[in-house]
């Protein structure tokens, strides 16, 4: 190779160079910055917003508030340590829902503490105990869940002094300007939205494309764990611990570095026990139905009635069942009157002596028994039954009964010399009864 081919090498290679320098010049430092951080675990994650208050934002998208400061004025000095607070609103019906305690509002913001929810501005807002010297007042407007609208005229800002300014504490209204809105307070679920505020700052579609704006990044640390963000959106954060949780906000400029200003850094605790049964809480989980929580985006809505439940028939009482069956009460029985006398009633009948002769007696009874008449024979029919005894359980031995009553009938039938005879025996048979 000439010494004009080795040139010529040294001069495409020199000019490769001075190119990758050029690129590395024109590099985003942001991006290098980004990339610089140590990488480690974290505890953190970002999560799309909860659905149904990604439904209930749509419902706001129509509205465009308008904000205004009405008093005090800008720069306007006051001889005391109270101020009232004017303000109005257009485009944007403020109220409190009754039954959720929730609704569209205003977030005012005194200084840089934390905010104020304003949900009627038809009265003044009195401020109290102001220290001397200059203050600010921010405000903007806020759905029910304390997202902030971004639109044109949605914010609003004024600074005032007690009894005497001090510029170190007066914003510069030319330069961007953060405002931290959440989280804020006490949290029983997760995600936690993070929102802040953001006025001065240009676009960075328009700083990219000139190197005369300055461009804008947000540093968030929560815990000591940090990132960065370049898009003004509300973030949705996990991996908070039970707790105590510290958040802090901080605007930076195209290098990395802390933008000056009393106000763009804030830092902020919050509390956070998981399982809360606030309405947010129970919001952020997705347990209310966007039938019944539909009234905290519009002051009209009402609510279906309830379902009246289906009444539930009681069963019929049964009867009791007795544990045994009822005892059956056996039926008496009375004898029938033609039925056969006990051997005790035959006994007695033919036991007794017949002293006369039966021929006599059947004379006598036919001579004084008067004659039986029908009427007579009625009454017999009337009289009571007679009553024949139970028969004895065991059988009596009626051997000797026997004997004795056929010792009766003979002497019935004897002779009177043969009844003299049996005088005797008449009264062992009497001695045998008694």
């Amino acid at each position: 190779m000439d010494q004009q081919g080795i040139k010529r090498l040294w001069q495409g290679i020199a000019v490769f160079l001075l190119a990758i320098a050029l690129i590395g010049c024109r590099a985003d430092p942001s991006a290098s910055l980004l990339d610089a951080q140590p990488l480690r675990a974290s505890r953190l994650k970002e999560v799309p917003p909860p659905a149904l208050i990604a439904d209930l934002s749509r419902s706001l998208d129509q509205y465009q508030p308008q904000v205004k400061i009405l008093s005090p004025k800008p720069d306007q000095v006051i001889e005391s340590d109270r101020v009232e607070v004017k303000l109005q609103v257009r485009d944007y019906p403020l109220f409190l829902n009754e039954q959720w305690q929730m609704g569209p509002h205003l977030h005012l913001i005194l200084d840089n503490e934390p905010y104020q929810a304003i949900y009627d501005v038809s009265q003044p807002i009195e401020l109290t105990d102001l220290q001397p010297g200059t203050h600010t007042l921010r405000v903007f407007a806020s759905r029910p869940w304390h997202e902030s609208f971004k639109n044109e005229g949605a914010y609003a800002q004024v600074s005032f002094s007690v009894f005497t300014p001090t510029e170190s504490d007066r914003p510069n209204l030319n330069q961007p300007l953060l405002t931290y809105s959440r989280p804020k307070g006490s949290y029983g679920a997760e995600p936690v939205m993070l929102d802040f505020y953001l006025t001065n700052a240009p676009l960075h579609s328009l700083a990219q494309a000139d190197d005369e704006i300055e461009d804008w990044q947000i540093r968030v640390t929560v815990n000591g764990e940090s990132f960065r963000t370049e898009d003004w959106q509300p973030i949705y954060l996990e991996g908070l611990k039970p707790g105590r949780n510290w958040v802090k906000l901080e605007l930076l400029d195209e290098r990395g570095q802390p933008r000056s200003g009393p106000l763009n850094t804030t830092v902020r605790l919050i509390d956070y026990q998981p399982g809360g049964q606030a309405v947010l809480d129970r919001l952020v989980r997705g347990e209310l139905d966007r039938r019944e929580i539909l009234g905290i985006v519009d002051r009209n809505y009402v609510p279906p009635a309830p379902e009246p439940e289906p009444a539930i028939a009681e069963p019929e009482e049964l009867p009791a069942v007795p544990d045994r069956a009822p005892e059956t009460a056996e039926p008496s029985v009375v004898p029938n009157q033609d039925s056969e006398p006990s051997a005790e009633a035959v006994t007695e009948s033919t036991t007794e002596p017949v002293v006369e002769d039966a021929a006599a007696d059947d004379s006598e009874t036919a001579a004084i028994a008067p004659p039986v008449t029908e009427e007579d024979s009625s009454d017999a029919a009337e009289a009571e039954p007679i009553q024949v005894p139970e028969p004895a359980t065991e059988p009596a031995d009626l051997s000797a009964d026997r004997e004795a009553v056929d010792t009766a009938l003979q002497r019935n039938a004897a002779t009177p010399e043969a009844i003299e005879d049996s005088d005797q025996s008449d009264e062992d048979l009497f001695d045998f009864y008694d």
